[in-house]
């Protein structure tokens, strides 16, 4: 037989015994292919507002108070009952907040806001965690008319230059209003850039959408509450208070949706991130910042009794 042959015969005697003794490079398992290949260098944009104790709100809610927190019960050689947690004494503090309702900053909203019959927050499907986002501008539309709402025109508009709004996705609508947050007469400031409510039907029936949101902390200006009565009372939910709507892009971002998943809660204090490709103007990449751990900074935590909250100083 000739060296050659004989070479072959013994390479596919052996192939068996080397699928099991050598490391071979298989692909990353599930979804983790995926990650490394578009989200890890993707561009983050946060989407939401901070909450602090003086952002705009409805005055029948009132303002939500943050102060240091106490003991519930005497614990016997560690903690009197009134007593404040400090780092020095305990090694820790935590902080108690009381949050006068669940419509407050940046929001999602259940349709059991309006509707008790639909689902509150705490039963929202685990799929809404992660939908490609469009955020459509009427911010010069806004300039002209503050009280501008979003019409079926401008909907077409955008698909005329962008294409079809896809099936399932998340709809942001960008009108400036959040510019200057977290400024108290935002609250009261009437009229204020809406969404019409053949905008809304448009969306939901015509497109299918998952939800619509905007940055005033209302669905529209009409007395009624039109387009909101309608969402909330036909099962859908919505976006509240989204803000930095300037800084994506208009198609081709997806939209990572977080929120507190409080029993029979009729509100949500809500965050959302705009994951972005990698080349966006906007946002972080995995790996620009200290993440594991953590930067640590010069400027430790403090309660500040006049701003009523912790800051750096």
């Amino acid at each position: 037989m000739q060296p050659k042959r004989l070479f072959i015969k013994a390479l596919c005697a052996a192939l068996p015994l080397l699928s099991l003794t050598t490391p071979v490079m298989a692909q990353e398992p599930g979804l983790w292919q995926v990650y490394n290949d578009t989200f890890k260098s993707a561009k983050y944009v946060d989407l939401t507002h901070t909450i602090t104790p003086d952002i705009p709100v409805w005055a029948g809610f009132g303002n939500s108070t943050f102060s240091p927190a106490e003991s519930g019960a005497d614990m016997e050689g560690y903690a009197t009952k009134g007593e404040v947690f400090t780092y020095e004494k305990h090694g820790f503090e935590a902080t108690q907040y009381l949050l006068r309702t669940d419509q407050l900053g940046t929001q999602l909203d259940p349709p059991a806001h309006w509707a008790p019959e639909y689902p509150g927050i705490d039963e929202l499907p685990a799929t809404y965690t992660l939908r490609p986002l469009v955020v459509i501008n009427i911010e010069d539309q806004v300039k002209e008319y503050f009280g501008y709402a979003l019409q079926v025109s401008d909907i077409e508009a955008f698909e005329a230059e962008y294409g079809r709004i896809p099936e399932g996705s998340v709809v942001f609508v960008r009108s400036g209003w959040s510019k200057t947050w977290p400024d108290p007469a935002l609250a009261t400031t009437a009229p204020f850039p809406g969404v019409g409510l053949d905008a809304l039907k448009f969306l939901h029936e015509q497109r299918k959408i998952l939800f619509h949101g905007h940055e005033p902390l209302d669905t529209d200006a009409t007395p009624t509450l039109e387009g909101e009565y309608w969402l909330m009372h036909n099962g859908y939910a919505q976006a509240e208070g989204v803000a930095n709507l300037d800084q994506v892009p208009p198609v081709g971002a997806l939209v990572a949706i977080g929120f507190p998943k409080f029993g029979g809660g009729l509100g949500g204090y809500a965050r959302y991130i705009a994951i972005c490709p990698p080349d966006w103007e906007y946002g972080v990449s995995v790996g620009e910042l200290a993440e594991a751990p953590l930067a640590k900074s010069d400027m430790p935590l403090q309660f500040d009794a006049e701003l009523g909250m912790r800051v750096r100083k």
